[in-house]
């Protein structure tokens, strides 16, 4: 590991990232050392300045992180940062085996971890008002003195501050002349709201001088505004996690904070060129804890930028500011077109234009589209969320008839149910294709499975290209306006070929019906998508 990383940024603004350690405390995350280990390269990659990687000492997993991290990352932007808590109350700082733990992880940077509402001092430390703040002093110069920087978390500083504010901001007083480079007011239990972060912050920093940072719970859905309020009261130092990852509903998300302060408050504090990976890392970060990334996530979502109203469309046609607070790109995400039946003509305009489809101003056509659109999501059809599905509707409007590689004579499933309880599903497909007549059967673990094998063994040999093909996902859903079996049915299904993913939609009374349609347009487009010429 390298001992102190590199920057271009200077350190008058700190982006402290805390994923590892507070961020691993959300409910679904466990995280293994080769997922910490790969997500502290994701965020030294984003170019944050510092990386929380845990409490070594505290459990075997931490001590080997650090461990590994020294021995197998090569830091270029950040800084590896321990995290623990002030000496034990009557100790001495230098005979503390946990604080010893710190020094022996090699970590450069050290935060600790200290209290500051006086009645968890009394009852959870057991211990003085005083005797608190010389654990503070102690520990800190203790630190300092072996050579770390020490960053000192208040905890539950607000809820401490409207109990005792002179006492929590004796703690800061305490961690400040001891030596912490920076003193962070942490809003432990996330009930505060921005006005107060900022009338809190900005008195503290008056009556201190201490350099102070954020942290910000979500309790109250305001971590981001909170934080960056303590940004306009005067914080240099914003501590935040992944995707807001962290205990009960999360932290300030890293993201939004790291956007807003560079492209509205105009801070520099990421290196050159790294806001573009916004939206790359986040997703990156969600696949390594296994927690599918947010579509509405703010900047980053896929639907940060998607536009479904015709208003909307109409106006984003003129010029995309009109609907759109940034430009998508400077995150490293794109404008998305949904078609609906709420789409208008420049929606479907914009769409064709999204998907290649150049449909030459013909305004007639255009309408025609719109209309279909609207009468087949009358039906349950739902266009927004099957892009391969529109556009073949598209290409078929546009060229006055469907896409076709093969022409289906019949299909059938079949369920059996066996006496020992087992089930067996067999699926024949008829089709034909280049003017031969094919045959398949094939069996799955489903009916639906079965069918897609069916039409794969039908077709492979006609078109090979269709051997990289794979389904990913299937979605079902029962559409309202009929109860029970008799209830109209919308499938979804994914398909990936490995270089890209597609969905298509389908919508039948029956679900194999519905399934059935859903798979045809995967292949059709999967084959339009391999450059294969349709058949005439």
């Amino acid at each position: 590991m390298t001992e102190t990383a590199t920057s271009e940024l200077d350190d008058s603004f700190h982006v402290f990232d805390t994923t590892l350690r507070d961020g691993a405390q959300r409910e679904g995350i466990n995280l293994t050392v080769a997922d910490k280990l790969a997500i502290a390269r994701h965020l030294d990659d984003f170019g944050v300045g510092f990386i929380e990687g845990g409490w070594p000492g505290a459990n075997p997993r931490d001590t080997e992180f650090f461990a590994r991290a020294q021995a197998e990352i090569d830091f270029r932007h950040a800084q590896l940062v321990a995290f623990g808590a002030t000496r034990r109350a009557g100790a001495k700082a230098a005979e503390d085996p946990q604080v010893k733990a710190l020094l022996e992880s090699g970590a450069p940077v050290i935060t600790l971890v200290a209290k500051s509402h006086d009645r968890h001092v009394e009852l959870a430390l057991r211990t003085t008002l005083d005797e608190n703040l010389e654990m503070v002093r102690d520990t800190v110069s203790y630190l300092k003195d072996q050579g770390r920087r020490v960053f000192v978390d208040c905890e539950h500083f607000f809820d401490g501050y409207r109990a005792n504010p002179e006492y929590a901001k004796a703690v800061v007083r305490a961690a400040s002349e001891a030596g912490a480079d920076v003193v962070v007011l942490c809003d432990t239990n996330g009930g505060m709201l921005p006005a107060q972060i900022h009338a809190v912050v900005a008195t503290v920093l008056a009556d201190t001088g201490a350099r102070l940072g954020i942290h910000a719970q979500d309790d109250t859905g305001c971590a981001v505004a909170n934080t960056l309020a303590a940004v306009d009261a005067g914080a240099t130092h914003v501590q935040c996690t992944a995707n807001g990852y962290g205990e009960r509903v999360g932290n300030a998300n890293l993201f939004p904070v790291v956007a807003a302060l560079e492209l509205k408050y105009g801070k520099k504090v990421l290196p050159d060129g790294k806001l573009r990976e916004t939206t790359r890392i986040s997703h990156a970060i969600a696949e390594v804890v296994n927690l599918t990334p947010s579509t509405h996530q703010p900047y980053v979502g896929v639907s940060a930028f998607a536009h479904k109203a015709g208003l909307h469309a109409s106006a984003i046609k003129v010029d995309p500011d009109l609907y759109q607070h940034i430009d998508p790109e400077l995150v490293g995400n794109t404008m998305r077109m949904l078609v609906s039946d709420m789409a208008g003509r420049a929606s479907v305009e914009l769409k064709g234009k999204e998907l290649g489809v150049d449909l030459g101003g013909d305004r007639e056509l255009v309408g025609r589209v719109v209309e279909r659109v609207k009468e087949r999501e009358l039906k349950g059809y739902t266009y927004e969320a099957a892009d391969a599905s529109f556009e073949l509707l598209l290409r078929a409007e546009a060229e006055g008839r469907p896409l076709k590689y093969f022409d289906v004579e019949s299909w059938r499933a079949i369920v059996e149910d066996r006496p020992d309880g087992t089930h067996a599903n067999e699926a024949t497909v008829k089709l034909w294709a280049k003017s031969e007549r094919i045959v398949a059967t094939a069996e799955g673990n489903g009916p639906v499975n079965a069918l897609d094998r069916a039409l794969r063994v039908a077709l492979e040999k006609i078109y090979p290209q269709l051997a990289k093909l794979d389904l990913v996902d299937y979605k079902v859903r029962i559409l309202e306006g009929k109860h029970g079996t008799q209830s109209t049915t919308r499938v979804l299904i994914s398909t990936s070929d490995g270089s890209g993913e597609w969905s298509t939609v389908g919508v039948a009374e029956n679900v194999i019906a519905a399934s059935w349609q859903a798979l045809e347009d995967a292949y059709t487009y999967g084959l339009l998508r391999a450059g294969v010429e349709p058949a005439e």
